[in-house]
């Protein structure tokens, strides 16, 4: 279960065994939401924030928080996936504590 980044508190990570559409998960206080990010022609044209099934999922300001972290970071995310997923190369966490503007 690499562990991307952790941003204000909220965990962006993928599972060991994931798949396609390329997506993130963001936990915060045992609540889950997960991101995908949709690609075109190499290009990222859109996030949808999707539930967790049987996870309560992030509300609020923790959600906002999320969806614009991946806004910002979707191409590094994007990156990530195919370090992890395609390259098989190992992850390191970001601490990323200052906020988003």
């Amino acid at each position: 279960m690499p562990k991307l980044y952790v941003y204000l508190g909220i965990i962006i990570m993928f599972y060991s065994n994931e798949h396609e559409p390329i997506h993130v998960h963001g936990k915060h206080q045992g609540n889950e939401s997960k991101a995908e990010i949709i690609i075109e022609d190499g290009k990222v044209i859109a996030i949808q924030i999707r539930l967790v099934k049987g996870k309560r999922p992030l509300q609020g300001n923790v959600l906002n928080d999320f969806k614009l972290f991946i806004e910002t970071y979707a191409d590094d995310i994007v990156n990530k996936w195919i370090d992890y997923f395609v390259l098989h190369k190992s992850i390191s966490c970001e601490n990323i504590e200052r906020r988003i503007k």
